[in-house]
Formats: C-alpha cells, sequence, structure tokens
C-alpha cells in the first residue's frame, strides 16, 4: 500500500479515471480502492460515499479545466479568435485521447449529465451548475464579440451561449459514439453559422 498522506489524492485520480472511462454506475468502491492502491477504510476515510467522492471529482475536474477556458478566453485575441481557440483545444484533448488510448472517453462532465440525469439530485445539480458556468463565459466572450461588430448583437445572448456549448458537447458524445475524431472536424464553422459571424 501506498503512504496514507496521499491516498486522498489517490482515490481522486482513480475515480476521475474510472468514471471518465467507464462511467458512475458501472463501478464500486472496492475497484476505485483497488485502482488507488488503498483499503476500503481509507476511502471512508476520506469520503462518506461514492456520491460524495463524485462531487468532488466532478469539481475538481472543472477547477482544472475553467482554469484553461480562462486563460485561453481571456488573451488579448480577438473574442471570436479566442472562442476558436477553446473549441480547437476540446477538440485536441479528444484527438490526443484518442491516439494515446485508442478511444474517445468524451467529456466527464458530458458523460455523466447523461447517464445521470434524474437519477442522482446531488450530482446532477452540480453539473448544472458548471454548465452554467460555461455558458456564461462563452456568453461574455460574445458580448465583447458583438461590441466589435463581428456578430449580430441579437446573437451575443445566454441562448446563443448555450448553443455553442451543447454544439461541443453534442460533436463530442457523436465522436466518443463512432469513436472518430473527426466527427468534430466541423465544430468551429458550426459555430460560426450559428453565431451568423
Amino acid at each position: 500500500m501506498g503512504r496514507t498522506s496521499d491516498a486522498r489524492e489517490r482515490i481522486l485520480d482513480a475515480a476521475c479515471t474510472l468514471i471518465h472511462t467507464r462511467g458512475y454506475v458501472g463501478i464500486g468502491v472496492a475497484e476505485i480502492c483497488t485502482k488507488a492502491d488503498v483499503r476500503k477504510g481509507s476511502f471512508y476515510h476520506y469520503f462518506e460515499s461514492k456520491q460524495a467522492l463524485t462531487l468532488e471529482v466532478v469539481d475538481l475536474h472543472w477547477q482544472q479545466q475553467r482554469a484553461t477556458w480562462i486563460a485561453t478566453l481571456s488573451t488579448d485575441d480577438e473574442p471570436l479568435q479566442r472562442l476558436e481557440s477553446l473549441l480547437r483545444l476540446q477538440i485536441a484533448a479528444q484527438r490526443t485521447a484518442h491516439d494515446t488510448d485508442g478511444h474517445i472517453d468524451g467529456c466527464l462532465l458530458g458523460n455523466l449529465a447523461l447517464e445521470l440525469s434524474n437519477q442522482d439530485g446531488d450530482v446532477q445539480k452540480k453539473l448544472q451548475e458548471i454548465f452554467a458556468d460555461q455558458i456564461d463565459l462563452v456568453a461574455a466572450v460574445l458580448a465583447e464579440a458583438a461590441e466589435q461588430g463581428a456578430i449580430p448583437e441579437s446573437n451575443a445572448t445566454v441562448e446563443t451561449a448555450r448553443g455553442v456549448v451543447a454544439q461541443l458537447e453534442g460533436l463530442v458524445m457523436f465522436a466518443k459514439l463512432s469513436n472518430d475524431p473527426a466527427m468534430l472536424d466541423g465544430l468551429w464553422r458550426n459555430t460560426l453559422g450559428l453565431l451568423r459571424a
């Protein structure tokens, strides 16, 4: 067994990997502990339940991703260039996963949203908060683009931002379903059509 001092981090890492690749329902605490190389008692020392662990995994995953979103959307580039860079980063992550592992795991957040809709209220609520945050980040960039005349002001809305995020999530889902990263090739072109840029 590994050192107790990093057991919590190993549990989080193991759970993140397993949830991302296999889903929530298909894994149990024992499997998480085995992958993390910790005893089951250590799991319950740090986490009340698998649900509590999942909530923390989701939080940690978004914190890490959010830092990338903020950094990408806060550069000095034109607003639409920033948005394109963000979407291309998401595509690159899926391509890298495919090249490395031979398959696309999709978006951890999107996967959980599909798997647990109407099943786990706490996780569902957390996912809703995260997607709302993503939509707000995109909406802020769209507002800048409208101010500069790059898109019509009528498209600088939360509804349009939701459409951008939904398009990203949907194409990632199709790429995962077909195990084909080429499904993502039209993402930016389709986004420009949505924005009427």
